[in-house]
């Protein structure tokens, strides 16, 4: 299953460790995905679209 966040499409960014002697080392960092039910739906979204989801729906009542 891709971790990708079906609303924004955000996915994993490739990033680097620095140690303290400033050797690199690469990684990837995921992004926050939470299972939430949109629109009667079931969806993989991350945090950040959570978070402005449920803000937009406090507005609209």
């Amino acid at each position: 299953m891709a971790q990708i966040c079906k609303l924004c499409t955000r996915g994993p960014v490739r990033s680097a460790t620095r140690s303290h002697s400033n050797i690199q080392s690469k990684k990837w960092s995921s992004i926050n995905l939470q299972p939430r039910r949109v629109l009667g739906t079931r969806v993989l979204i991350c945090t950040n679209c959570w978070k402005t989801v449920t803000k937009l729906a406090k507005e609209i009542v």
